[in-house]
């Protein structure tokens, strides 16, 4: 699997787009919204830069895109006021691989966005610039001390590439309590060689004391294997081992797909930051969130729809894109069929939440 040309949410603005089923994105952007602000205030606080370049990684393209910058820009357009200070320029860098839909950014997202900063802030603001940076952030992307604040939400926990040595992952697509060590430790291995390039490259761009907030789809357990990062991965394992069984899928074509992800736990986010040595932790949290983004909510399709339906459609708009490049296009409507029902089913009878790492640093 080349991750670089097959990861990306699904496009467009269909019933299973990542446009119409990123609700679960917002809630936990809109959970780490205090953390955010105080590590903004801070950065602007102390240094008072006369132009402010922010760079948001894995931005996607939906309504989250736009929503973080436009907030701290007007975290930080309220300070300078409250401190009479001038406005910056602001310089938005907004980063995601080749496949994502950067024109459905620009063709609906930007005109509201530019219009947004427009009525809120107004006179008195100076420009704000705004362009695309298609890559991995598992390289380089800017030149040398070109920003000043880095922001990444559920983003980092997608790999750069699948680790090597599963071929004795047998019936699972990730880590399971069924996995074999090896499998454990080739993800952990992989995760550790991501994130400290990943840090490497971003204390190289990074002004002194610019800082970034980083969210993880994370776990708070020790064990890399806990239901907490992984179960939401088996039951579609389990869909798809059912689809093997009844002849629909190959069990060879199975057997050597495996999701390029890593869920890590705050102390291993901890360890890699201090490894690094560019960096200095100021905040380190855990927070939690139901799988169902509607939990308690209104869908909004028509019909009423159970949780399995508004899940399997969240993890379709994420997952489908590497399905379809494995397995081909003809599987995807039976298996995120067979996958709702399957979610319904845990879901009436267990406690199911996505746990969220955030970590705040500040380049030494």
């Amino acid at each position: 699997m080349d991750v670089v040309k097959v990861l990306h949410m699904k496009g467009g603005s269909g019933q299973t787009s990542y446009a119409l089923n990123s609700l679960l994105q917002q809630k936990v952007i809109s959970m780490t919204k205090p953390i955010t602000e105080e590590a903004i205030t801070k950065l602007y606080c102390n240094t008072f830069p006369a132009k402010l370049a922010i760079a948001d990684l894995g931005c996607s393209s939906g309504p989250n895109t736009l929503l973080v910058v436009t907030q701290l820009i007007m975290t930080v357009d309220k300070l300078r006021r409250k401190l009479s200070q001038e406005s910056p320029e602001y310089v938005i860098f907004l980063n995601d691989l080749p496949g994502n839909d950067f024109n459905n950014i620009f063709r609906s997202l930007l005109p509201n966005f530019q219009q947004k900063l427009t009525t809120e802030i107004g006179a008195g603001t100076r420009p704000c610039f705004l362009s695309a940076v298609p890559g991995s952030f598992y390289g380089r992307l800017f030149p040398e001390n070109s920003l000043h604040f880095v922001h990444s939400s559920y983003s980092l926990q997608w790999l750069s590439q699948v680790p090597e040595g599963l071929e004795n992952n047998k019936g699972n697509i990730y880590m399971a309590s069924s996995s074999p060590k090896n499998v454990m430790r080739a993800y952990y291995e992989q995760f550790q060689k991501d994130f400290g390039y990943f840090l490497k490259c971003r204390s190289e761009e990074l002004v002194a004391g610019g800082r970034m907030v980083l969210t993880f789809l994370g776990r708070s357990s020790q064990d890399p294997s806990s239901k907490e990062g992984c179960y939401i991965w088996e039951l579609l394992a389990t869909a798809l081992n059912d689809m093997v069984l009844e002849g629909i899928i190959e069990e060879e074509k199975l057997g050597s797909f495996n999701i390029p992800q890593y869920t890590p736990s705050p102390e291993e986010l901890k360890t890699e930051v201090i490894k690094e040595r560019s960096f200095t932790v100021d905040r380190l949290e855990v927070t939690r969130v139901h799988w169902d983004a509607y939990h308690g909510e209104l869908s909004p399709f028509d019909a009423v729809m159970d949780g399995g339906y508004n899940v399997a459609n969240c993890m379709r708009s994420v997952a489908e894109p590497l399905l379809v490049s494995h397995f081909g296009e003809e599987i995807i409507e039976e298996v995120f069929y067979r996958y709702r029902k399957i979610l319904a089913d845990r879901m009436s009878k267990e406690e199911t939440q996505f746990v969220n790492v955030i970590i705040s640093v500040v380049k030494a």
